[in-house]
């Protein structure tokens, strides 16, 4: 049950924005197999001096097209994650036009016990999932 934060730069319509977060789902069904309705988004939009992500000495330059994802998940493989972030590139690239210096992610590993879908349940840990 992986849940993805987008961090980008406002201005996108909404139309961009669905593609977005359709192409980054088509990823996680892909890296992680997890089922289709498992889809967990937040898009927060910020404005440009809101956001400062230089290279890390890496050599190239960001554009106003950043995406800063965020990946809160269970304990993934590396073969997972590796994959993962391959296929967010090629879909944002494909489907939404956004160059891989504009992308960055970041996996933020929790247990099973630390999620609740609702009714303050944890449903890993009772056996309904």
């Amino acid at each position: 049950m992986p849940l993805l934060q987008f961090d980008l730069i406002q201005g996108r319509s909404q139309a961009e924005l669905r593609t977005l977060l359709d192409a980054a789902h088509r990823a996680v069904l892909t890296a992680f197999k997890v089922p289709d309705r498992d889809r967990y988004q937040i898009v927060h939009e910020n404005k440009a001096y809101q956001m400062v992500f230089q290279d890390t000495g890496l050599g190239f330059t960001r554009s106003d097209n950043l995406v800063m994802v965020r990946v809160f998940t269970s304990p993934r493989s590396e073969a997972q994650k590796t994959l993962f972030m391959a296929e967010l590139a090629r879909e944002l690239q494909e489907n939404c036009g956004i160059e891989g210096k504009d992308l960055m992610i970041s996996f933020i590993t929790n247990e099973k016990g630390d999620w609740s879908f609702a009714d303050g349940e944890a449903q890993y840990l009772t056996g309904k999932l």
